[in-house]
């Protein structure tokens, strides 16, 4: 009987699972990031009166070209209803990201920091679970001032951490999509 076929059987089948059992059984697929090339940020002012867009355009992302920001000018003692449009323009046609926060709300919210004296920022949408998302929120300047604000969307922040629920970013967590800061003037 020819032992030595047997012994290399013998070692070649355990190699053979042990090899096999390497494996990534469970291959990890990237989740891609929304592209964001331009944010609209329109405030319509509710009693009337001109209506204020603030921009940010970035169509080679970052690195090449800094990107277009365009500030705006608020009346004092005034509530404006704001909305944000978000796009990637690098597609053809134009992928409005819009409608996937949206969709996503639960995953998503912005934050508003400013350093406007007397301009305070306060949320009209909310997720299902009653969270807030801020495409849609309400702007409302006291005296004349100036200083910036600054808009932040997050991609699943942790909307049960203290202050979040109130717009407060320091617990939030997450992945900032964008972050913009516009010069603001209350005259």
């Amino acid at each position: 009987m020819n032992t030595s076929k047997y012994k290399f059987l013998f070692i070649l089948i355990p190699t053979f699972f042990i090899l096999a059992s390497c494996g990534d059984d469970d291959p990890v697929i990237p989740v891609e990031e929304e592209v964001i090339t331009t944010l609209n940020y329109t405030l319509t002012p509710v009693s009337g009166g001109d209506v204020v867009v603030l921009t940010f355009q970035d169509l080679d992302g970052d690195g090449g070209n800094a990107p277009t920001i365009s500030g705006g000018i608020l009346s004092t003692n005034t509530i404006y209803q704001g909305s944000i449009e978000l796009l990637n323009e690098s597609e053809m046609p134009v992928e409005d990201i819009t409608e996937e926060i949206r969709t996503e709300d639960l995953e998503h919210q912005f934050f508003f920091n400013s350093t406007v004296n007397g301009l305070s920022v306060t949320y009209s949408d909310t997720d299902p679970n009653g969270n807030p998302v801020g495409l849609t929120n309400s702007i409302t300047t006291t005296d004349a001032a100036s200083g910036t604000l600054t808009v932040i969307l997050r991609h699943q922040p942790d909307k049960s951490a203290s202050g979040v629920k109130e717009g407060d970013i320091t617990n939030a967590g997450g992945e900032t999509d964008i972050e913009v800061q516009f010069d603001i003037n209350v005259q």
